[in-house]
């Protein structure tokens, strides 16, 4: 049974992670890494134990990647995986996947660009850049409809 952390201490971690969040979204990656750092550290150890440390680390991760941050992005997203519903998150796995690829690590990012395709098939990937469906399907095989 999950523990939950207590209702004053979760309010603290969500207020700045929509700080973050805003700040993200206005394209302040650093700002907002700061941000979610913040509320990071509001999170009791073992921090792989709250479902509030997924949804912070995949905040960093993505704000990491989208700033070309992918060493730092793979930490977030592989400490992500430990964290409850971590594992299995297709969100998770395509961006340490994009991470990967953009640090050439080709063998990490076709396990992981695959685990979200296989959550989640090819319309997940629709809103990114198309090179990391490309280089997936090099390493994959064509499905038996023979339709991606």
């Amino acid at each position: 049974m999950q523990i939950e952390l207590p209702a004053s201490l979760h309010a603290q971690i969500q207020q700045l992670s929509a700080e973050g969040d805003a700040l993200a979204e206005s394209a302040a990656y650093e700002a907002a890494i700061a941000k979610y750092n913040e509320a990071w550290d509001l999170v009791p150890e073992p921090k792989n134990d709250w479902e509030a440390s997924t949804w912070l680390l995949a905040a960093i991760g993505d704000a990491c990647f989208l700033s070309g941050y992918f060493t730092s992005g793979v930490e977030a997203f592989e400490y992500a995986l430990t964290c409850p519903s971590g594992f299995g998150n297709p969100f998770v796995h395509m961006r340490l996947g994009q991470c990967c690829l953009e640090k050439n690590e080709h063998q990490a990012a076709a396990e992981h660009l695959g685990r979200a395709y296989m959550l989640e098939g090819k319309e997940f990937f629709a809103a990114e850049d198309s090179k990391y469906f490309e280089f997936l399907k090099t390493k994959i095989q064509k499905p038996v409809s023979g339709v991606w």
